[in-house]
């Protein structure tokens, strides 16, 4: 109760006269400005104004209304508790749009009270380049297999016209290119993208930049994206063991599910607490009893375990264990001969 009141408070001292209405709101976005820089025709342009409600009332975001047609703007959430997250998403036209665009996206927001928030973005779509398709999307991949997709890069203007250089932040993305196709002004490239096997799991959102022999907006970016997704998953994924004593033992269970049926080959953990017992089962899931004897150091411990299965080139799954171990010379509360004394 004391805390909303806080933080109605706070609110309110922001809407209180001499103040800007609209800083609340403002505060909730981490930025309110994007570049997207020199884009082809046709590619995928796309960011996501991120913002986070931190205040105790609920916020709603009535709508966002665009300054240009060459930016369409997109709630992926409209109606936020506290610490719920959302975004603004700009779509750039790079279709129906050529040259320097820019627009203004103006977010109204309609509860907790009545604030708006600008967020601009700029860029440049050049008509004389073209991805098809317009960015690289891989899907879901399972971890540990590759994946490649092949994009067209067509250009029209100069016949001298050169990819000179692909780069990417990203070690797990490989590009090859195939020599160019030369004809009356025309030069088009056929370039594979590569996601290897050791991409780690998670969401992919990433971007390659072409950098070609022009003098004036030499570099293009081209969009990737797609989700590693790993063959196995542990429950839960962070175990607590509870507050124990020195010496004191607990019994618990992990819960391993496949993609497909895999044998269990080891389960390593730091230090000799842990006592894991396991089966020469081939099964797409695994229930692992765990045992866990206390040190004799108090304080919170944590370990991680790895479990390693047969899956693919030996897929591993990893869980966090923690625990808290009273201190021993504190002791229990001394025992009495009766109800009282």
């Amino acid at each position: 109760m004391f805390r909303a009141w806080i933080s109605a408070f706070v609110l309110l001292g922001l809407l209180s006269p001499g103040a800007n209405a609209q800083s609340w709101a403002r505060k909730m976005f981490k930025v309110t400005e994007h570049d997207f820089g020199t884009v082809a025709k046709g590619s995928k342009a796309e960011f996501d104004f991120e913002l986070q409600n931190i205040f105790e009332e609920d916020v709603h975001i009535s709508h966002v209304r665009s300054s240009c047609g060459c930016t369409e703007p997109q709630i992926t959430k409209q109606s936020l508790k506290t610490w719920d997250k959302s975004a603004i998403r700009a779509v750039f036209n790079t279709r129906s749009f050529i040259g320097s665009r820019s627009a203004t996206l103006t977010v109204v927001i309609d509860q907790p009270y009545y604030a708006e928030v600008q967020l601009s973005v700029r860029g440049y779509i050049r008509a004389d380049v073209l991805f098809t398709p317009g960015g690289v999307s891989f899907g879901e991949i399972e971890q540990g297999g590759t994946t490649e997709q092949w994009v067209s890069v067509s250009y029209a203007g100069r016949s001298d016209w050169s990819i000179v250089d692909v780069r990417s932040a990203n070690a797990n993305l490989e590009v090859e290119l195939t020599d160019p196709e030369r004809r009356f002004g025309r030069v088009s490239y056929k370039m594979l993208v590569r996601l290897k096997g050791d991409a780690p799991a998670g969401y992919l959102q990433d971007q390659l930049t072409i950098v070609t022999n022009d003098s004036y907006n030499s570099s293009l970016e081209l969009p990737v994206e797609g989700r590693v997704v790993s063959p196995l998953t542990v429950s839960p994924a962070s175990l607590f063991l509870g507050v124990l004593k020195p010496g004191e033992t607990v019994e618990k269970k992990l819960f391993v599910k496949g993609t497909k049926p895999f044998r269990i080959l080891s389960i390593e953990c730091d230090g000799d607490c842990f006592k894991f017992s396991t089966t020469d089962k081939v099964t797409a899931t695994h229930l692992i009893p765990i045992t866990y004897t206390a040190g004799e150091a108090p304080g919170k411990i944590t370990q991680k375990i790895a479990i390693k299965t047969d899956l693919g080139s030996g897929a591993v799954t990893t869980c966090v264990a923690s625990a808290t171990i009273t201190d021993a010379a504190a002791g229990d509360p001394p025992a009495t001969d009766g109800e009282g004394s």
